[in-house]
């Protein structure tokens, strides 16, 4: 199963309710918020609701890892370990588990208290456009594997 990181890169004001609500359901509460969803029908149906807000695309594992290891966060802000992945799941490392949630064989639930979101910093050198289209020279909407190198932009 195809993961996807979608990011969220515009506010909230004078936003839709049915958007803000979509929102909310993903967890995308905040600007530069990032969550790992699996790419389902209902996702994508939910993520074409909400296009004028996020942009999204396939993360790859080595990018889910370095997004682990960097802004991965357990309750009370204790930041994740291989250590600590390695006590509490089947898995020897943060790139194991990575590895095994890009292919579906687990979920960022494996590891009990993880927080789904992750929050990162805007991007080194910046947005091109926050109202535009990917397509369209801009940066919201579906990116495809070009996800990959705004999430290391950003984390």
């Amino acid at each position: 199963m195809v993961k996807l990181a979608v990011i969220r890169i515009r506010g909230g004001i004078n936003i839709r309710r049915d958007a803000k609500e979509t929102l909310g359901m993903i967890g995308l509460t905040r600007v530069n918020h990032c969550v790992i969803i699996d790419d389902i029908s209902s996702h994508r149906g939910m993520l074409q609701k909400i296009k004028d807000f996020v942009t999204w695309g396939e993360v790859k594992p080595s990018v889910l890892e370095h997004l682990l290891r960097k802004r991965g966060r357990l309750p009370g802000d204790e930041r994740l370990t291989d250590e600590l992945v390695r006590s509490k799941t089947k898995f020897s490392s943060i790139g194991a588990l990575a590895a095994a949630i890009c292919a579906g064989e687990a979920g960022l639930g494996a590891l009990p208290g993880l927080k789904k979101v992750f929050r990162l910093n805007p991007p080194h050198k910046g947005y091109k456009a926050t109202k535009r289209p990917f397509k369209d020279r801009g940066d919201l909407g579906y990116r495809g594997e070009l996800i990959n190198e705004l999430i290391l932009r950003m984390a």
